[in-house]
């Protein structure tokens, strides 16, 4: 510290107020909290939703290779983090030797076994909500003292709220989502049941082909949120074209694929109005809007895109949502079965769509009967 009555002092903490990537903020806070607590080796941020008590592995730092990847599992299967949850207070193990026999609990196992002797867990809440959990593991057994313990308080809370930021805008968007698809659902027949299935088939296929294109927990998870809102510009295309029962005309059809375009549109318009242009994965989202009619073979819509030019959330979400129709009966069609869905995919693979994405979601034949089962269709979808 220099010998001044005054000077300016770096803030190490001054990126929480950035425009970073969430992913950043935590490695750079990792970097921060690791100059005073050497032998914390792993952040890592559960992500939480209520609607389904489902919870999600989202974001880490750490020196390796996560223990946990592309996890999930229903908050209430835990009594351990329920009990955090309900109680709002942390919980202190700083011998994970402890857990050595919980043999059900499978990311306490994964943790583990990684090589981590002790962990901290914070619960992530805001005005009463849940968003989720904050994890500090280290490899060495008794590390979280009182002194520790306070300065992980300090940098948890702060955390915690960039976190609880960037989920409440998400959330908030979500729900104008299901806003404006729920109004769009009464004009047209791709409705919940199909916004549920083809969310639920973009999330196999975007983990099955996640090592090809290094994607991240974060990413599945926003692509999943995402995806149902692919189609959100057929709200701006008349109902005299939606609804058509009979084949369209040309001209039509050109009208029909500015749904793209317009939403797109819609799109930027949303982020601008909650004031959130600068949310992570915001370019994702209006990637799948734009561009998950495009073709490998430069065919599709709007702009013509081949191959990899086309954004890898356009290419799985197109697989998803092409799957999810052709199975789907509608008033104006039959339902096609699994087998024949997937026959014509994998003929179409490589030419009109991506070969791993197809692969995956062929892979997975189980998993999608399952997802047909849960989310079944009726009349209007």
């Amino acid at each position: 510290m220099p010998d001044l009555p005054v000077f300016s002092h770096e803030d190490g903490l001054d990126l929480l107020h950035q425009s970073l990537p969430l992913q950043e903020k935590l490695e750079r806070i990792h970097d921060h909290l690791r100059q005073s607590l050497p032998f914390i080796d792993r952040i890592a941020v559960a992500s939480y939703e209520p609607l389904t008590d489902n919870l999600k592995t989202f974001l880490h730092s750490s020196d390796g290779e996560a223990p946990l990847s592309f996890y999930e599992s229903k908050l209430s299967a835990s009594s351990s983090l329920t009990e955090i949850a309900t109680s709002r207070r942390p919980r202190v193990i700083n011998d994970m030797d402890v857990l050595s026999q919980d043999l059900v609990r499978e990311h306490s196992r994964r943790v583990r076994s990684s090589g981590y002797g002790a962990s901290y867990t914070m619960p992530v809440a805001h005005n009463g909500a849940l968003y989720g959990f904050l994890f500090f593991n280290s490899r060495q057994k008794w590390v979280f003292d009182a002194q520790a313990l306070h300065h992980l308080n300090m940098v948890g809370h702060q955390l915690s709220l960039v976190v609880v930021n960037e989920l409440a805008c998400l959330r908030t968007l979500m729900a104008s989502v299901r806003t404006v698809t729920q109004i769009a659902q009464i004009r047209d027949f791709e409705t919940g049941a199909h916004l549920e299935r083809m969310a639920h088939y973009s999330r196999i296929i975007a983990q099955e082909v996640a090592p090809r294109f290094k994607l991240d927990d974060a990413f599945v998870e926003y692509l999943y949120l995402f995806a149902p809102l692919h189609d959100i510009g057929k709200v701006a295309v008349p109902d005299s074209l939606l609804l058509k029962p009979g084949r369209l005309e040309p001209e039509e059809f050109v009208q029909i694929q500015q749904h793209t375009v317009k939403g797109r549109q819609i799109v930027d318009s949303m982020l601008e109005n909650f004031g959130i242009q600068g949310m992570q994965r915001s370019e994702m989202l209006r990637n799948i809007v734009l561009h998950h009619h495009e073709s490998l073979d430069g065919s599709g819509y709007p702009h013509g895109l081949r191959g990899d030019d086309i954004p890898v959330e356009a290419r799985i979400v197109a697989v998803a949502d092409v799957f999810d129709a052709l199975t789907s009966e509608r008033p104006y069609k039959e339902a096609w079965s699994n087998d024949q869905a997937f026959s014509m995919l994998a003929e179409m693979a490589g030419r009109k769509f991506d070969h791993d994405c197809v692969d995956a979601l062929l892979r997975n034949r189980s998993e999608i009967d399952r997802i047909q089962g849960q989310f079944a269709e009726d009349f209007l979808g």
